[in-house]
């Protein structure tokens, strides 16, 4: 009876450790970067998306490709992200971002990371100043106005 009961106690323990390597592996092997943002792009540019509705727009109109370039190992770690704070990143600012890997068993997508969270987004410390994207006012010719 005490052998069964210690059989059972592993099996136990081995399908919990299981559920839970297999429920949580992204968030247990995730990955933080901090470094220079060297792209952000929308996967879906500003448009009109139809759509019908019961489908959501959402995961579509916020989709961004990003990449950070890790100031530990030099490496430009790339991933997918549906996270709206990405839309306000630029190249050139730093940030500190968490990067959330597929697991081994989605075969056509492991060793890729999705869902790429902001953590943190600041300008560089002793660099030059990010350009803006906006352009600036068209300046105006004197002798239109005379």
């Amino acid at each position: 009876m005490k052998r069964i009961r210690n059989i059972l106690f592993i099996l136990l323990f081995l399908g919990l450790s299981t559920f839970v390597l297999v429920e949580f592996y992204p968030y247990i092997f995730s990955r933080k970067v901090s470094g220079v943002i060297t792209a952000v792009e929308r996967v879906n540019p500003p448009m009109a998306i139809m759509t019908r509705p019961s489908q959501d727009v959402t995961a579509q109109m916020y989709s961004f490709a990003v990449g950070v370039r890790d100031n530990k190992t030099g490496e430009i770690v790339t991933g997918s992200t549906e996270d709206r704070q990405w839309a306000v990143a630029r190249e050139g600012l730093c940030a500190e971002a968490e990067f959330f890997p597929y697991p081994p068993w989605k075969l056509q997508k492991w060793g890729t990371y999705f869902n790429a969270r902001l953590l943190r987004l600041h300008e560089c410390d002793g660099s030059a100043p990010v350009p803006s994207t906006t352009a600036p006012p068209a300046a105006e010719d004197s002798q239109t106005w005379q």
